[in-house]
């Protein structure tokens, strides 16, 4: 199993929508709204490290409003 944690930014009046969608995709634990650079928080998890690409990367980066990601993958130290 891999976790990690996804900043999202959105764009100006997309928000909800991308929200909503945000929410309901598999593999994404918890979202919370943050103030600063980042309008997101996301935590997700996935099989593995491939698997987590994909989610990011042709799920969250897909859906209209998100203008930009940085994933962290996590680790148990």
């Amino acid at each position: 199993m891999v976790t990690g944690v996804v900043l999202l930014r959105l764009g100006a009046g997309k928000e909800k929508s991308a929200l909503a969608k945000i929410k309901d995709t598999k593999g994404v634990l918890h979202v919370s709204g943050v103030y600063g650079r980042w309008d997101l928080v996301c935590d997700i998890e996935a099989d593995d490290l491939p698997t987590m690409t994909n989610v990011v990367v042709n799920k969250i980066r897909q859906i209209p409003g998100v203008t930009s990601t940085e994933t962290l993958v996590t680790t148990a130290i």
